[in-house]
C-alpha cells in the first residue's frame, strides 16, 4: 500500500499536481559566486563579498536562511534575525572567502536541516543564534593569523555559544496543497538569561527589471483585510500568491534593489533598497521601512524579550488561494498530518531497525533533499551583459568559461553544498543521483540526464565540470551512476526502465570519443586527465601545466576510462537484449576495453605499461618531451583505481548475445592467449565472464596493499593517501623539487585551491566505488578469492565480506560510541554531548583518516548522503 508521500509523487510525475513547484531551492550563499562576478579578471570572492550582499541586488539567483522559493527562484522567503547586538541584522549565512580562510572557504555558522520528504510536503531546518554580537571580525583575523598547518577556527571556537547562550530558530514548512504553504518559525531561548530577538520573516522577488525588460514590474502590497493580515503577490511569471502572516507591531517595505550610495558611492533613485530593514532595525528608525505599503521585499518584525527557556512562534501562509481564516484550526492539522506523514514515507522507504542507523539515512537523506537549489547561469548572457546594465569589462570576453556560450542553466540542481559549493560539479552529481534514486529516482533520472542535454553537453561531447572552470575534467561517472540507478529500480520493482538507459547510453557515447579524442595525446590508450576531481593529490597541479613541458599518464584518467568503457558494455548488454542492435556498441567497447587494459599492464615500464613490478603498484609516468620518462611513486587512491574497472557478465547474459560471445571468442583468439596477462581470464565457452583492468595476480597485490593498515585501511574507511608517505615522496623534475607527504586532515598545501585535500583524508565516493567494485570481483570469484581483513591479521574473508566491513567502518563515523560520541564530532565532543546538540549530525565533505572526524566543507552532504546507501545495502 502506497504512503501519502508516494502518492504526491505519483500525482506530480502524471502532471495531476505540481508538488515540486516550491521547494527549498533557495541558495545559501549567492555572493562571491561565478555568476554574480563581473570583474576584468574573476575575482569572485573580492568582486561581490558578503558586505555587500546585504545591500546589491542579484543578477541569477538569490540567498537566505532556511529558505524556499518557487523553482524558478521568482518569489523568495527565508528567515531573518536580529539580536540587538550584532552590526548586521542576520539575513544569510556568513563564512570566510577562500581567500580569508587558512583552508579556504568555510562557512561559520550552526544550522542543521533535520526534515525534508521528496515532494517537500514537510521541512525542518534549525537554525542556532547567538544572544550576543557574531564575531565576525574574530572569526576573520583569527583565521588570517592561523597557518596551513592549523586548525580552522569555527564559530565554537570563539567561545560566542558558551553557556548556551542562543537561540534556537526553527523553521518549518507542510504543504496542505501544492500551490499552499504552511509556515512555523518557533524561537526558543537556550541561555540562562532573558535575551531579546527580533524576527523578519522575510517575502521578496527576485531582481529582473533592474538588468532585462519585463512585461510589468512584480509587487508586494498589503491588502485591507478584516481577518490575518496578509499581502498579495503579483508576478508575471510566477503568478500571483497571498502571504498570510500572525499580526506583528510593525510592517516592513522596500525594494529588492542596488543601494548605490553604499556599494559604488554614487546617487541612489530612491531611498527603498535592498538593506533598508537592516538600517530600520540597527539604527531603531522604521519611519521610511513604514511609510509605503507595497514594494518587492516584505517583512513583518515581531520582537521578543524571552526568559530563559521561553520559547514564541509565529505562523505564516503562503497561498495561490484567499482564505478568511488561514491559521484554524485545519493549519495545525496539516501540520501534524505532514509530520506524520514525513515519519511514515521514511519508515516505509528504510525499514532499518537500528534506530541509531535510521537516524543518520534520514537527516543524510533530509539534506540531500534541502540541497536542492534553483541554478541560473546563462554564460553567453554573462559575457555580453544584460541590456539594461553597464557593459562587462572586454576581458571577460576571453577569460573564464568564454568557450561555453551553448551552457544554460535554468535547473534545479542537487548541489554539494548551498553554501560552500552552490554550485554543480558533474561528478559530484552523479553520486548524488545515486542516493536520490532511494527518494525519488524518476528527480535522479531526469537530474544525470540533464548533463547531456544539448543546453550543458558541449556540441563536442565534453561535460561542463564546474562553474569556476567548465573546461575542467571530472570523472567520467555518468554512466556508472546510470547503471546504480537503473539496478536499484530493477531490483526495487522487477522491471528497469530500458528508455532512460537508452537515453544516457545515446548521448555519453558522445562524451566517450570526447575523451578518446582529448585526453590521449600519444593515443596509446594510457589516458592523461589532468584535474579529474582529485584536487591535490599530485605532487604538483595536474591542471596547470605539467613541469618539463611533458605529459602526464595518469593511472587514474586510464582507469577512469576504463571504468567508463566497462560501463557503456555493460549498458549495451543490457539494451541488446531486448534491442539487438546495440550488440554492435557491446563489441566497439569490448574491444576498447582490452585494448586500454594491454596498454595499462604491458610488464616492462621501459616500454608503455605503468605497473611497477618490484613495488607491486601502478604508478603515473612524467613524459618528457626528448621521450624520456620517469615514474611518479605516489601510492595514492589515484592508483588503486585500477581495480575499480571491472565486470562479471554472467552465462545466461552471454547465450542470449551469440554475437557479443563470438567477439569474444575472437579476441581470446587472436588477442589475449598471446599477452602474459590476459585481460578476458578464465573464460570458458559455457561460463562467466570476468573483464577487469587488472589481472588476477595483480588484484591480489593491490588488495592486499588495499587493506593494509600502514597504508590504506584507515579505521573509518580507505584513505586516499598511503600512511607509508608519512615520510613525504619527493621529486626533482628540471631542477625544482616537488612533495607529497600523508595529510589525514586539512591540506597543509595552497595546491588546487587548499580547500579539499585529497592527501590523506577520506572520501565517501571513491570508497563507495570501491565496495560496489569489490562485490563485483566477488560474484565473479566467490569464496576461491580471499584476503586478510586487515592485511597480516590471519582473519581471512572473501570480497563480499571485505566490502561489508568497509562500509561497516564508514558508517561508524557517523554513530555513536560506548561514550556516547560520534568520531565525526571528536573535535567538539563537549558540545554534542549537549541535549540540544547531540542528536544533530554534520555531514562533512571528507574525513580524518586516522579519527574520522569531519573536514572540508562543514556542512556539506552532497556525496556524503551515500552512506544511507551503505547501510540500505547493509539492511
Amino acid at each position: 500500500m502506497k504512503n501519502e508521500e508516494q502518492k504526491r509523487l505519483d500525482e506530480h510525475y502524471s502532471k495531476e499536481k505540481d508538488w515540486l513547484k516550491w521547494g527549498p531551492y533557495l541558495s545559501e550563499r549567492q555572493w562571491g559566486t561565478v555568476r554574480e562576478d563581473y570583474s576584468p579578471n574573476g575575482t569572485a570572492w573580492e568582486y561581490f563579498p558578503h558586505d555587500h550582499a546585504r545591500s546589491r541586488a542579484y543578477r541569477w539567483g538569490e540567498d537566505g536562511i532556511a529558505g524556499i522559493s518557487d523553482r524558478y527562484c521568482n518569489i523568495c522567503f527565508a528567515i531573518a534575525q536580529w539580536n540587538g547586538k550584532d552590526p548586521i541584522i542576520k539575513e544569510r549565512l556568513f563564512g570566510l572567502t577562500g581567500n580569508q580562510g587558512n583552508h579556504g572557504e568555510d562557512v561559520k555558522e550552526l544550522y542543521f536541516p533535520l526534515d525534508n520528504t521528496p515532494t517537500h510536503s514537510y521541512m525542518r531546518y534549525l537554525y542556532k543564534y547567538p544572544h550576543n554580537p557574531y564575531p565576525y571580525t574574530d572569526l576573520i583575523a583569527e583565521n588570517g593569523k592561523r597557518g596551513r598547518k592549523d586548525l580552522e577556527y569555527e564559530i565554537l571556537d570563539t567561545g560566542v555559544f558558551d553557556n548556551n547562550a542562543y537561540f534556537d530558530v526553527t523553521t518549518e514548512y507542510a504543504k496542505a496543497d501544492n500551490d499552499d504553504l504552511l509556515i512555523r518559525i518557533t524561537v526558543s531561548n537556550r541561555g540562562l538569561e532573558k535575551a531579546a530577538l527580533s524576527l523578519l520573516p522575510t517575502l521578496w522577488i527576485r531582481n529582473f527589471w533592474s538588468f532585462v525588460d519585463m512585461p510589468e514590474k512584480p509587487s508586494i502590497a498589503l491588502q485591507d483585510n478584516d481577518g490575518a493580515p496578509y499581502v498579495s503577490v503579483r508576478h508575471v511569471w510566477a503568478g500571483n500568491y497571498n502571504l498570510y502572516f500572525e499580526s506583528a507591531p510593525k510592517l516592513l517595505f522596500t525594494e529588492n534593489e542596488t543601494n548605490f550610495e553604499r556599494v559604488f558611492g554614487s546617487r541612489n533613485d530612491h531611498p527603498f533598497k535592498k538593506d533598508l530593514f537592516h538600517t530600520a532595525l540597527t539604527q531603531g528608525d522604521f519611519s521610511l521601512a513604514m511609510e509605503r505599503r507595497e514594494g518587492t521585499k516584505f517583512a513583518p518584525l515581531y520582537q521578543w524579550d524571552l526568559e530563559s527557556g521561553e520559547q514564541a512562534t509565529v505562523r505564516l501562509r503562503l497561498s495561490a488561494a484567499k482564505h478568511e481564516d488561514p491559521f484554524d484550526a485545519y493549519f495545525d492539522k496539516v501540520f501534524r498530518e505532514q509530520v506524520q506523514n514525513s515519519e511514515a514515507f521514511y519508515e516505509s522507504l528504510l525499514g532499518t531497525r537500528n534506530i541509531g542507523h535510521f537516524e543518520i539515512q534520514k537527516q543524510a537523506l533530509s539534506r540531500l533533499l534541502w540541497s536542492k537549489q534553483y541554478y541560473n547561469y546563462d554564460v553567453e548572457t554573462w559575457l555580453i551583459g544584460d541590456p539594461k546594465e553597464p557593459l562587462p569589462p572586454v576581458e571577460r570576453l576571453g577569460g573564464r568559461n568564454h568557450t561555453w556560450k551553448t551552457l544554460r542553466s535554468h535547473d534545479i540542481m542537487l548541489m554539494p553544498d548551498k553554501w560552500e559549493y552552490p554550485w554543480y560539479a558533474a561528478w559530484d552529481s552523479s553520486f548524488h543521483c545515486v542516493t536520490m534514486a532511494l527518494l525519488d529516482s524518476r528527480f535522479a533520472k531526469e537530474q544525470l540526464l540533464l548533463f547531456t542535454k544539448e543546453w550543458y553537453m558541449a556540441p563536442n561531447g565534453q561535460i561542463p565540470a564546474y562553474e569556476w572552470s567548465f573546461s575542467d575534467v571530472n570523472p567520467p561517472v555518468q554512466a556508472w551512476a546510470a547503471l546504480q540507478i537503473y539496478q536499484y529500480e530493477k531490483n526495487k520493482s522487477g522491471t528497469g526502465d530500458l528508455n532512460f538507459l537508452k537515453r544516457m547510453f545515446n548521448k555519453l557515447a558522445l562524451n566517450f570519443t570526447w575523451w578518446v579524442n582529448r585526453l590521449d595525446s600519444r593515443e596509446n590508450n594510457v589516458f592523461e586527465g589532468g584535474f579529474l576531481g582529485l584536487d591535490n593529490i599530485g605532487v604538483f597541479d595536474r591542471s596547470h601545466g605539467i613541469p618539463g613541458n611533458g605529459i602526464l599518464e595518469q593511472v587514474d584518467g586510464t582507469a577512469w576510462m576504463a571504468m567508463f568503457c566497462l560501463n557503456m558494455l555493460e549498458i549495451s548488454l543490457e539494451l541488446a537484449i531486448d534491442d539487438e542492435a546495440y550488440e554492435d556498441m557491446a563489441n566497439k567497447y569490448l574491444g576498447h576495453f582490452v585494448f586500454i587494459a594491454e596498454a595499462l599492464n604491458k610488464m616492462n615500464m621501459e616500454y608503455e605499461g605503468t605497473w611497477d613490478q618490484e613495488q607491486g603498484f601502478f604508478y603515473d609516468k612524467l613524459i618528457f618531451p626528448d621521450g624520456r620518462y620517469t615514474p611518479i611513486k605516489v601510492r595514492s587512491i589515484a592508483g588503486m583505481l585500477s581495480l575499480t574497472a571491472v565486470l562479471c557478465v554472467k552465462a545466461e547474459t552471454l547465450e542470449q548475445l551469440p554475437r557479443f560471445k563470438k567477439s569474444l571468442g575472437w579476441f581470446k583468439k587472436h588477442r589475449m592467449e598471446t599477452l602474459k596477462y590476459p585481460v578476458i581470464q578464465e573464460f570458458t565457452n559455457d561460463g562467466d565472464l570476468l573483464l577487469s583492468l587488472v589481472p588476477k595476480d595483480r588484484v591480489q597485490v593491490l588488495v592486499r596493499t588495499l587493506l593494509d593498515e600502514n597504508e590504506f585501511l584507515g579505521p573509518y574507511g580507505l584513505r586516499s593517501l598511503s600512511k607509508v608517505h608519512e615520510t613525504p615522496y619527493t621529486i626533482a623534475i628540471d631542477g625544482t623539487r616537488y612533495s607529497i607527504g600523508y595529510e589525514p586532515g586539512e591540506s597543509a598545501t595552497p595546491l588546487f585551491g587548499g580547500n579539499s585535500n585529497w592527501r590523506g583524508p577520506i572520501w565517501f565516493p571513491l570508497n563507495y566505488t570501491f565496495i560496489h567494485s569489490l562485490r563485483e570481483y566477488h560474484s565473479y570469484y566467490g569464496d576461491t578469492l580471499q584476503f586478510d581483513f586487515p592485511t597480516g591479521s590471519d582473519n581471512p574473508m572473501n570480497l563480499a565480506q571485505v566490502s561489508t566491513e568497509l562500509s561497516a567502518r564508514l558508517i561508524r563515523i557517523f554513530e555513536k560510541d560506548e561514550h556516547g560520541d560520534r568520531p565525526v564530532n571528536s573535535l567538539y565532543r563537549d558540545w554534542y554531548r549537549d541535549a540540544r546538540f547531540e542528536d544533530l549530525i554534520l555531514f562533512h565533505e571528507y574525513f580524518h583518516g586516522d579519527t574520522g572526524r569531519g573536514v572540508g566543507a562543514s556542512h556539506q552532504t552532497g556525496w556524503t548522503a551515500l552512506v544511507a546507501n551503505l547501510i540500505q545495502e547493509l539492511s
